[in-house]
């Protein structure tokens, strides 16, 4: 697989030694993606950004807040947040990972339809 970017601010790790990330996990940087967002939020967007077929518990996403969190991928945010909700962004190198974990995909995705697993999609 091809680098998506360089080594975190030169601390010398690399978004791809993180990968493959899990479904959860995958979801919560993409609800992050956009700007800075609250538990509550992430949940709602993750329910319907996947038509609610992905519905995460509380306990689930607040599991990966922490390890994002402690593995520095995410941070608390100002923006967004309240005295009763925390909000968090993506840091420069949870954005890499994000996009790491996106490629990757991808390349499975055109793996699949070289198989003819799915059909490509008809462009208009």
């Amino acid at each position: 697989m091809g680098t998506v970017g360089p080594s975190a601010a030169g601390t010398g790790r690399s978004p791809e030694a993180a990968l493959p990330l899990s479904a959860a996990v995958f979801h919560v940087l993409l609800a992050l993606a956009d700007g800075p967002a609250h538990g509550y939020a992430i949940l709602k967007e993750v329910e319907a950004r996947t038509n609610g077929r992905v519905q995460l518990s509380t306990g689930t996403l607040y599991g990966i807040v922490k390890r994002l969190l402690e593995d520095g991928w995410i941070v608390e945010s100002r923006a967004g947040s309240t005295d009763r909700r925390r909000a968090y962004r993506l840091t420069p190198f949870g954005r890499l990972v994000a996009q790491a974990e996106a490629a990757r995909l991808s390349e499975l995705v055109d793996a699949a339809h070289a198989k003819k697993l799915v059909p490509r999609p008809t462009r208009s």
